[in-house]
């Protein structure tokens, strides 16, 4: 995987990622998982960002630069992992929200549950991450040159595949259509509207 191609607002680099793949090695093994969805989050610009508000301790790794993993926790549950892209200095990130796991499924199921159905192991960004393993020390690794966790090219996706959607579970600027995702995938979460959603404008 080329920086190059991260280095790049969140919106722009989202779609690009998916059929993407991403691999985490662990004291208990390796689990490679090809992505199928993304959601892209913005900074000051993007009233749902980790970023609206500013620099924190939290959100820092979101700032660059980009080709880092941001890691936080949702609801005091699930971890969730995004890739950090665009200029460094600028916060950008995108989440992974699902993929198919493609290496290690034994590993994953062991993590996910046995009974757990192959299609649904990394649908939703808290089974991506606990399939893979991923948790907050991982918090700002380098995918691109380092080892613990990988992000690398995989089989591209036709353009004709890739459609785009309101965001999952946010309640401000959920309508901006930075969720992308492969059409037909079975791996690919349902759309989920927040009950505290409102109508909103902008991207």
């Amino acid at each position: 995987m080329n920086v190059d191609l991260l280095a790049h607002p969140a919106e722009e680099v989202a779609p690009k990622l998916l059929g993407s793949v991403l691999t985490c090695k662990t004291p208990e093994g390796s689990v490679s998982i090809a992505i199928t969805e993304t959601e892209a989050y913005s900074g000051a610009a993007d009233p749902a960002s980790h970023a609206y508000r500013g620099r924190t301790p939290r959100n820092t790794v979101m700032f660059g630069p980009a080709g880092h993993l941001y890691v936080y926790r949702s609801h005091g549950l699930h971890w969730c992992a995004n890739v950090v892209t665009g200029t460094d200095g600028i916060a950008s990130a995108v989440l992974i929200r699902a993929g198919r796991v493609i290496e290690g499924e034994c590993l994953a199921r062991k993590r996910r549950g046995e009974r757990i159905e192959s299609a649904r192991l990394a649908r939703g960004p808290g089974n991506f991450c606990q399939a893979l393993g991923i948790t907050a020390e991982h918090s700002g690794a380098d995918l691109l040159t380092g080892t613990a966790v990988v992000l690398s090219e995989g089989e591209p996706v036709p353009a004709a595949l890739i459609q785009a959607g309101p965001r999952v579970g946010v309640s401000k600027a959920h309508d901006w259509q930075h969720r992308f995702y492969v059409a037909g995938d079975p791996t690919v979460s349902a759309y989920r509207l927040s009950p505290r959603a409102k109508p909103s404008t902008g991207a």
